[in-house]
């Protein structure tokens, strides 16, 4: 199991595109992925699960993912959060 805490670099936090490009970027990962949030854990290849988090600008958001390409997963993640989701 790889856990790592990304803290939300864009603005506008997590909406309907941040939470999709998640999706998309994690879709053919096999591993078993889930954020966390206060007291909220969701499965990470969940956009509405994603939005419910409501994950604002500073936030932070514990990742976990659990499973034979874990580490890369992560990595993929840790790429599309430091990208501020392509929107600035």
């Amino acid at each position: 199991m790889v856990t790592k805490v990304v803290q939300i670099l864009n603005r506008a936090g997590i909406h309907a595109r941040p939470a999709a490009l998640i999706v998309q970027a994690i879709k053919n990962f096999k591993s078993s992925i889930y954020f966390k949030k206060d007291d909220t854990q969701i499965n990470a290849k969940s956009i509405m699960g994603i939005l419910m988090l409501g994950a604002s600008y500073g936030s932070e958001i514990e990742m976990t993912a659990e499973g034979e390409d874990e580490q890369q997963a992560i990595d993929t993640l840790t790429r599309v959060f430091e990208s501020k989701f392509e929107e600035e």
